[in-house]
């Protein structure tokens, strides 16, 4: 029993003595670590510092900036190790980055895969910061674009975190990818308006709006022959493409029209409806070349329409013809 406590006393304490043979090693290798971490974050700012003032080459700079911060790191990790350890060589520091490479990313592939969705965004640049996009059923201002994930500030203001893969991978509609944007928006008039006439009406109204841009042209053009209305839709440019400016112009443009058309005696109706009750007591019922509803044209002889009062008296009369009783087939039964 003393044998195996003096045994392990004296394995307590070999432990101890390499401890600190090898503490000034580890001291200097978190040193070494730590000057490198701040080297890695110090090249990071200078390429975001030189590439800030260049909207182009702002993205670009990011991802320069995060992979040469993390190419330092990996750098200073190699040598604290070899630092701390002086067994340790550089072939081995690159089998076992190999080997924990191939574990990692099995254990991490949604965390790689937007990684790298994230560095193809940042140098394709299909968006940038400030950009508004529209994404599934998410709309705003892009906020930051990071390796891992994309945050977007929505109009309502809120924060909304997309990663890069579905970004990636999915269709992404940005509003102000050019200076200019079109909008739209259909007018229902009367079918007995002039549509020439409409359409000028509604250009004068466009052209009246200052954000309404003169070059392109608005134009108004018939789109649909609708139920109740004749639909004309109205189109106009606005530069810059912003949300707060198509708001904005349409509130503007869609009023002016509304009140140029009310002016000149356009009409705006409602949606109407009209019922057709079929007259069940016509002679020509059933016969589909002589009935009124879809009466084909040219032909001369139209069936003059019924009230519904004359056609239930009718249908009165009828009925009390048909009950009446035949006076000499009650005598001859007497």
């Amino acid at each position: 029993m003393n044998a195996e406590i003096s045994a392990l006393l004296d394995k307590m304490q070999k432990m101890a003595n390499d401890f600190l043979i090898l503490l000034p090693n580890i001291v200097l290798g978190l040193i070494v670590f730590t000057i490198f971490i701040i080297i890695g974050r110090s090249i990071k700012r200078l390429v975001k510092r030189l590439t800030r003032g260049r909207r182009q080459a702002r993205n670009l700079g990011m991802v320069l900036g995060r992979l040469a911060q993390g190419a330092t790191i990996l750098v200073g990790l190699f040598i604290a190790l070899s630092i701390v350890i002086p067994s340790i060589k550089a072939s081995d520091l690159v089998q076992l980055l190999g080997i924990s490479g191939v574990a990692i990313g099995f254990a991490f592939r949604d965390i790689l895969q937007n990684f790298l969705a994230g560095i193809l965004i940042l140098l394709t640049e299909p968006f940038q910061i400030d950009d508004q996009i529209v994404f599934k059923d998410f709309e705003g201002t892009v906020e930051n674009i990071e390796t891992r994930a994309t945050t977007i500030r929505t109009y309502d203001g809120r924060r909304i975190v997309i990663p890069n893969s579905e970004l990636f991978t999915n269709s992404v509609t940005v509003n102000t990818a050019f200076e200019n944007r079109r909008l739209e928006y259909d007018i229902g008039v009367g079918y007995g308006d002039d549509l020439e006439w409409t359409k000028q009406l509604m250009l004068e109204a466009m052209h009246s709006v200052d954000i309404v841009l003169k070059d392109p042209a608005p134009d108004a053009l018939v789109m649909e022959l609708a139920e109740s209305t004749v639909n004309i839709r109205a189109r106009w440019w606005i530069s810059p493409p912003r949300r707060a400016d198509s708001l904005d112009s349409r509130d503007q443009v869609i009023s002016a029209i509304k009140r140029k058309l009310v002016e000149n005696g356009i009409d705006l109706p409602f949606p109407t409806t009209q019922v057709l009750f079929h007259d069940q007591t016509e002679e020509t019922d059933g016969d589909r070349s002589r009935q009124r509803e879809g009466w084909p044209a040219g032909k001369s002889e139209v069936p003059k329409p019924r009230s519904i009062s004359g056609s239930l008296k009718q249908l009165v009369q009828m009925q009390n013809g048909n009950n009446k009783v035949d006076p000499h087939k009650s005598d001859s039964k007497s």
